[in-house]
């Protein structure tokens, strides 16, 4: 007689890790979702609104927990100066509340799609006016965090040896539930424009670097051009205006990439294409840059606060010492020249620059010994990018970039630990103290901190 069959209950039956995309909308969705008996498939990565250049917040065959539904601001404190909210919460949603309150962020912060926990697990910077706040998170003053195995710690600065490594921390130590800021009533700059060649730059970039202003640049190597953007407080610098920073962004950011990657499909003869590029790139950063901006505070030059980044884009950002960039960009120039030549790619976008102060108050702080400057190249092109962050990334080892795990491109595990040094190891204990299992690590990530 056939021996009757197990029925599936469950007892006898090994069901398979739920893989996929979670989506919490409470502290507690979020708790279960990282509860060991929650049996999702690991690894367990976080996102926010997925902005990084790299696969640190991805997992091909695990978990990915969307942070967007976590997006309560839950308190505005105007007399202690505090802000506390979700970690899903946009950037940009944050900024227009406190701008209700007179109030702004500390700092000169971009990408303002961000979310707010994925400000505060990678850098999130901008033009540092003098040593007002290189990173977001340096702000941070307190956080409640789901543990690896799903319990819900709190980390203030009475343990501020653990809120360093919880700053830039890349979501390897735990999931940024909640945090508090500091903020500040608001502050107006004054904003100047000028476009110089690239060797007069280089000649006042060291003495830039170490004034009290902020500075952002644009870079267009092939046209020998600097679009220069300085930043300053003034006792008295007059008001500032949303409508110039929105028109100023709106080109930028959508109106240039969109051209450029139209005239990519229709003009396939690369020369003609650069040279009218490289014309309507000096053309709008004339205009935008030159006869619209003139005063600013942390609301009004943010832009317009989008939702999500713009769609096309492809970035890799490196930080060099402030202090060797007058030589470094001279050097950029050449490679992007000489890149051309050698495989025909060159990015179609200007590159991106901006100072960065110094700032040890995360241990995996890009800038923990020295002001830097971040170098970031963009383009809308697909076919050859690749092969130029591998040669951008050897680039930046030569002349002693440090990378940055969310932004750098093509970054090899043995010059991460060459940079980042004995922060990186002591990282790597805490990282293996609070996860253990590895459950919050993927391929990307346990390159550099497993």
């Amino acid at each position: 007689m056939p021996s009757p069959r197990f029925r599936d209950t469950g007892r006898f039956i090994h069901r398979p890790a739920t893989s996929g995309v979670f989506r919490p909308t409470t502290l507690a969705d979020l708790m279960r979702c990282l509860d060991p008996a929650a049996n999702v498939a690991l690894p367990i990565r976080i996102r926010g609104a997925g902005s990084a250049a790299t696969d640190c917040n991805t997992a091909a065959h695990g978990t990915v927990v969307d942070m967007t539904g976590l997006d309560r601001i839950i308190n505005i404190d105007s007399h202690n100066r505090t802000v506390t909210a979700e970690a899903g919460v946009r950037l940009g949603t944050l900024v227009s509340e406190l701008a209700e309150h007179g109030l702004e962020l500390v700092g000169n912060h971009e990408q303002m799609e961000r979310t707010l926990g994925g400000a505060l697990a990678s850098p999130c910077m901008g033009p540092s006016i003098g040593g007002h706040a290189a990173y977001l998170s340096s702000q941070v003053t307190g956080m409640k965090v789901v543990t690896a195995d799903g319990k819900l710690m709190k980390v203030s600065s009475e343990k501020q040896h653990l809120l360093n490594a919880f700053r830039l921390s890349y979501g390897a130590l735990g999931v940024i539930a909640e945090a508090t800021l500091r903020v500040r009533p608001q502050m107006t700059f004054t904003a100047n424009h000028r476009g110089l060649s690239i060797g007069t730059f280089a000649d006042v970039t060291d003495r830039l670097a170490a004034r009290d202003v902020g500075f952002k640049f644009y870079l267009l190597p092939h046209k020998d051009r600097v679009y220069l953007d300085l930043r300053r407080y003034e006792t008295s610098p007059g008001s500032p205006y949303n409508a110039p920073w929105k028109i100023k962004d709106w080109g930028e950011s959508t109106v240039l990439p969109q051209v450029f990657r139209s005239l990519g499909r229709v003009l396939p003869i690369p020369s003609m294409r650069y040279r009218l590029i490289d014309s309507i790139s000096t053309a709008t950063y004339d205009l935008v840059n030159t006869r619209l901006v003139r005063n600013g505070n942390n609301v009004t030059a943010t832009g317009r606060h989008r939702r999500r980044k713009p769609r096309g884009l492809q970035y890799s950002s490196w930080c060099f010492p402030a202090t060797d960039f007058s030589v470094v960009i001279k050097a950029y120039t050449e490679f992007c020249r000489e890149t051309y030549a050698r495989t025909g790619f060159r990015c179609d976008l200007p590159a991106v620059g901006f100072r960065v102060s110094r700032d040890n108050s995360a241990l995996l702080s890009p800038s923990f010994d020295e002001p830097a400057i971040v170098l970031q190249a963009t383009t809308t092109q697909s076919a050859g990018w690749e092969d130029f962050v591998i040669d951008f990334s050897q680039f930046a080892e030569n002349w002693g970039g440090t990378p940055i795990f969310s932004q750098s491109r093509a970054l090899r595990a043995d010059f991460a630990r060459q940079m980042y040094s004995q922060r990186l190891e002591f990282f790597r204990k805490v990282r293996r103290q609070l996860d253990p299992r590895n459950r919050l690590l993927n391929p990307f990530l346990a390159q550099y901190f497993a």
